[in-house]
């Protein structure tokens, strides 16, 4: 049944499997917070809905206001794949309970749509009752497969759909699949990261980026500083530990963020190694404040790191990681292709080719606004505009 009325809100779904860092959920909450603000403007309905994720311990999610956080049983990469992150039960059991969790979440909201992160049936298969049931009962739900604008290099991809089965039944379940990215930059129907049978259900979003939700901060660092970070902070010891020993810019302070997920004993060691005027921290209240704030800035080239830093014209080097994945690295080449980033692969990373880089970096700014940032603006007026009965004013793309 459509739910139309003024006082019926707008019913949000978003899924992330969440096994490795905190990328997936970040991107499902910026949607949060964007459709939470500019839904209610655009069609007269208030938003309310869930996260579903498996990121629960230490993470302190941003959550908007009308959402709640479904958390699932944690999951990690084994070398067998997934396997239980901390449960002491065989993989089949936990994907027993991630799936009723699903199910019962999908069932009792009804949401008017459900954005899918990255995983078009979750972690082994966890969603596909769920949703094949949803497309049964209430056809008029939409369903979306949202992708970060680069998946991994073609042929670890094409193991990856060849897994997902029946792309017939890919087709039947979702309405589209929107590409967190600019084409211009790097596009999946080139490269054939998503295969030849799903183009036609491809919408390009531009990148996640401008309108960001941003906390201020409350007690910022000391003006000017270089900033060096790695988003979640699980994988990213060996960048740091090299950006913390670079000799700091003249008359600058270099602010070294581990991030929430790094090993107590890998952040005491970068603080050990850290170089004068040099300060390591395990976190900030938030990323996009610090990034905003910076003269230059290192980092490595997750999804959303990325995101942020392309909104300022702030000089950043971006040393992506390079295993098990090749997602970072395609990333940094394709936007230093397009003179957004400058890029140093880990193995010719040292602490004097950085203090050289921070040195030329704060002297100069960069410029960005030729890529297509405004995805969190198109988004909401994609949703909005499919609505029944919608009369949407065309949205005019900004790449700010």
């Amino acid at each position: 049944m459509i739910r139309t009325e003024d006082h019926d809100p707008f019913r949000v779904l978003l899924y992330s499997h969440d096994s490795v860092g905190l990328g997936h959920i970040r991107r499902n909450l910026a949607l949060a917070h964007t459709l939470t603000a500019e839904i209610p403007a655009l069609t007269g309905r208030s938003v309310t809905g869930m996260l579903v994720t498996g990121v629960g311990h230490g993470a302190d999610l941003d959550v908007p206001a009308g959402f709640d956080v479904a958390l699932l049983p944690g999951v990690c990469k084994g070398g067998n794949g997934y396997e239980p992150r901390h449960m002491q039960v065989p993989m089949d059991d936990l994907i027993s309970i991630r799936e009723q969790i699903v199910h019962g979440v999908v069932n009792g909201l009804n949401p008017d749509l459900i954005i899918v992160d990255r995983h078009p049936y979750g972690v082994d298969g966890e969603l596909r009752k769920a949703l094949a049931a949803t497309r049964s009962r209430s056809p008029e739900t939409m369903i979306v497969l949202g992708l970060r604008e680069v998946l991994d290099e073609p042929e670890a991809v094409a193991r990856e759909w060849a897994s997902v089965g029946d792309l017939e039944e890919v087709r039947d379940i979702f309405d589209e699949i929107w590409v967190y990215g600019d084409p211009q930059v790097h596009d999946v129907r080139v490269t054939g990261e998503v295969p030849t049978e799903l183009h036609d259900l491809i919408h390009y979003t531009g990148y996640l980026a401008s309108g960001r939700r941003c906390v201020p901060e409350t007690d910022p660092t000391e003006l000017p500083y270089v900033l060096s970070m790695a988003g979640g902070g699980s994988d990213g010891k060996e960048v740091l530990t090299r950006a913390a020993s670079a000799i700091v810019p003249t008359g600058h302070r270099h602010l070294v963020v581990a991030g929430p997920q790094m090993p107590t004993e890998d952040l005491a060691e970068i603080q050990r190694v850290a170089a004068p005027g040099t300060r390591v921290v395990a976190s900030v209240p938030d990323g996009l404040a610090t990034i905003r704030r910076a003269s230059a800035v290192v980092a490595m080239a997750g999804y959303n790191t990325v995101c942020e830093v392309l909104t300022t014209d702030t000089p950043v080097l971006l040393v992506p990681r390079e295993m098990p994945r090749q997602e970072q690295l395609i990333r940094a080449r394709g936007l230093t292709a397009a003179g957004a980033v400058d890029l140093e692969r880990l193995a010719d990373l040292t602490a004097e080719r950085l203090s050289g880089w921070l040195s030329a970096a704060v002297q100069r700014t960069a410029a960005r606004d030729h890529l297509d940032l405004a995805g969190l603006a198109g988004v909401a007026h994609r949703v909005a505009a499919l609505q029944p009965g919608a009369t949407v004013k065309e949205f005019t793309r900004v790449a700010v």
